[in-house]
């Protein structure tokens, strides 16, 4: 069983929805990264996303494109973002899922990418671009080292595209709540109920909802829907950015009890 698994087991056993926070690596620098990493598992994350910084990140939306456009400037690379969590994740009880475009696998090679995220203890892997009927050739190898790949079902998915989808997914399946990129929203939107229902006829595995979750209402929304965890990103990085850093992690440390409390069953 993977880490991931190992996660989501544990919370089904104490009927328990999974806090999912997004940031992205480097902004405003890595030593603030790994910071941010250690206080969001201390209050309330059960899994971390960390997004690699990318000059051309299409599914992001302002927010997070912003953190990323701040980051690259500040000389962020891939291999720096790697040996900040080869030091970081001994310490953290929360998997870490990269959430990284395919271009960035590929210009280092799938075999070479995957064996430095696995040396620096990556549990999963989110590549929002890449389509399922390329995902082989990064599936197969990733499980070999231990790693999920999880894979996206968008609202628009067709109910053969779905059960394809979520056959292959590991770990978790990641529902896109929008047709669009990710950023803060007033609501969510209701079809996501359906989604979640029509994915849970076809599938067990975990099921986390992302893309437009920003408030504690909402996350407790998705979780009376049925999903396994809320994934919250834009949210978390704009309360990071907002500051000095140390305000900055001060604010993602309330957010994350806040956003943990509101999903907790009662």
């Amino acid at each position: 069983m993977t880490a991931i698994s190992d996660r989501f087991e544990t919370l089904k056993q104490n009927q328990e929805c999974a806090l999912i926070p997004f940031i992205t690596a480097g902004d405003p620098d890595l030593e603030t990264t790994a910071a941010a990493l250690k206080i969001l598992d201390s209050n309330g994350a059960d899994i971390i996303e960390l997004g690699i910084p990318y000059s051309d990140p299409l599914a992001d939306g302002p927010v997070i494109q912003a953190a990323a456009t701040r980051a690259l400037q500040n000389g962020t690379k891939m291999e720096s973002v790697l040996e900040m969590l080869k030091v970081t994740t001994p310490s953290l009880q929360a998997p870490i899922v990269l959430f990284t475009y395919y271009n960035s696998i590929l210009h280092r090679g799938i075999d070479n990418f995957l064996e430095q995220v696995a040396a620096a203890g990556v549990a999963g892997l989110v590549v929002p671009d890449l389509p399922l009927e390329e995902a082989a050739g990064l599936l197969k190898p990733a499980t070999e080292r231990g790693i999920d790949l999880i894979l996206l079902i968008a609202p628009t998915s067709s109910s053969e595209r779905i059960e394809a989808i979520a056959r292959s997914s590991q770990g978790f399946i990641y529902l896109v709540s929008v047709t669009g990129v990710t950023g803060m929203r007033s609501q969510v939107e209701g079809r996501v109920l359906d989604l979640l229902q029509k994915v849970r006829q076809v599938t067990d595995k975990p099921l986390g909802v992302g893309f437009g979750i920003s408030q504690p209402a909402q996350a407790t929304q998705v979780r009376d829907w049925g999903a396994d965890a809320a994934i919250v990103g834009s949210a978390f990085v704009q309360r990071l950015a907002t500051g000095t850093p140390a305000e900055g992690l001060s604010a993602i440390a309330e957010f994350c009890q806040i956003l943990k409390a509101a999903i907790k069953t009662s």
